[in-house]
């Protein structure tokens, strides 16, 4: 059985002389949780909305369970549900009442339950304006898994919600994916999209330049584990103080951070230096890359110096 439930094959998208996607290809397979990343015009949204069914791709193909999105939207609409960055709901419309609407479109009973699991059982009677940002964006999570289809698009769900809320969310996406549900992540938080994701694609400059698990791709670039150290006094701060195997360092905050491609003679010869400046250490981290460390490097908008 072919496990596959999204196929793009070298799809292209333009709005006039600009290639938003150019060209990319990936497939997701089912029960996968799949993170779209990238930067601010990568072409997150452009790919998105075209595996919707909401516009019409310039080259390539879209398959989303088998089913063209631009020629079959008919049939899609029912097996797949959208979180969208902004909504189109009328202001005056109630939390109930857009239940009810959406519930209808795809043809089946509301599902008051999931307005409780979300926790918006109390603003059943609110009116779309009436809620928060954070309300609003748990709204529209609500009305696209009500009706249980087994492709889900999320773009930026946890933008504006507080923790709680992110962690009720968290916890429903696993749940999901548990059920055989297929679900692609467009995101910018990238703890996030490595604690979630199984898989991920970075696009840049509408190309997918970087695609893995979360744990491939902090295993693979530069490999440099990060070094965060906070002293009582100035003794790291001057720019002639050096150390064995360190590539790049930073300052931030009340710490220096080294990027180091062999921790243990770094560390030891930081200790050492501080202990011979008579300086105090307070506190020591080493840490193994993150997915942002590496987004970072590979789309190179904040580099460590």
């Amino acid at each position: 059985m072919n496990d596959t439930v999204i196929d793009v094959r070298d799809f292209r998208k333009t709005y006039g002389d600009v290639v938003a996607v150019d060209g990319i290809a990936f497939d997701v397979q089912r029960g996968e949780i799949f993170g779209l990343l990238g930067p601010n015009g990568a072409g997150k949204t452009s790919t998105l909305e075209c595996l919707e069914g909401l516009r019409t791709p310039d080259g390539g193909s879209l398959r989303v369970t088998g089913i063209d999105p631009t020629r079959q939207f008919r049939q899609l609409r029912n097996l797949i549900g959208v979180q969208l960055q902004t909504s189109g709901l009328p202001p005056s419309i109630r939390v109930d009442e857009a239940m009810r609407l959406f519930c209808t479109y795809h043809g089946v009973d509301p599902r008051y339950e999931v307005l409780e699991r979300l926790g918006l059982t109390e603003k059943r009677s609110a009116q779309y304006h009436e809620l928060s940002t954070g309300q609003q964006r748990r709204l529209a999570l609500a009305l696209a898994i009500a009706h249980n289809p087994p492709v889900l698009f999320l773009d930026e769900p946890t933008a504006g919600l507080d923790v709680a809320s992110r962690v009720a969310l968290h916890n429903l996406m696993r749940e999901l994916k548990e059920t055989g549900a297929t679900i692609i992540l467009a995101t910018h938080d990238m703890a996030e999209a490595e604690q979630m994701a199984d898989r991920v694609a970075i696009l840049l400059h509408g190309k997918i330049v970087a695609t893995g698990t979360p744990l491939e791709l902090t295993t693979t670039g530069a490999g440099l584990t990060k070094i965060s150290v906070r002293t009582k006094g100035s003794s790291l701060s001057k720019p002639s103080v050096t150390f064995p195997a360190v590539n790049q360092h930073m300052f931030k905050d009340e710490y220096t951070i080294y990027f180091s491609t062999d921790v243990g003679p770094t560390v030891s010869a930081i200790i050492a230096h501080i202990d011979a400046q008579g300086d105090t250490l307070i506190d020591l981290r080493v840490e193994r890359p993150s997915l942002e460390d590496r987004f970072l490097e590979i789309t190179n908008t904040g580099s460590p110096r």
